[in-house]
């Protein structure tokens, strides 16, 4: 069997207890709200450049018990980081090279959903 070469994006759908405290806090990292529904079910888009989240709306979701996540590869995961470190983006862990060749750091949103970001370490 031959596999078809995947061409395409994967975007991830993170619960939200709060669409309006998700939203404040994505606009906190430099996205903007391009689409919102409250009915018949919450959901939210965010777009920062070529990165897109989707959250839907969960109202009893307890932030310490979820284990919601995604990876975020980007090509400047310093300048990133920089920047949220600037603006005191709570949650914010730091950034290292991590023992599978990557640079990254994280942080947690107000649902408790965790966003790894990094990029390769450079080989020298």
């Amino acid at each position: 069997m031959t596999l078809k070469r995947l061409n395409g994006l994967a975007i991830p759908i993170l619960p939200s207890r709060d669409l309006d405290e998700t939203l404040h806090f994505y606009a906190w990292l430099g996205f903007a709200c391009v689409y919102r529904q409250d009915q018949p079910d919450g959901y939210a888009i965010v777009r920062r450049d070529e990165v897109e989240l989707h959250f839907f709306w969960h109202p009893t979701l307890d932030p310490s018990q979820n284990d919601a996540s995604c990876y975020l590869r980007l090509d400047d995961v310093q300048s990133l980081y920089e920047e949220y470190w600037s603006t005191g983006i709570p949650g914010l862990h730091a950034l290292e090279d991590k023992p599978w060749g990557m640079r990254e750091f994280a942080l947690i949103d107000p649902s408790g959903c965790l966003l790894r970001i990094g990029q390769p370490v450079a080989q020298g």
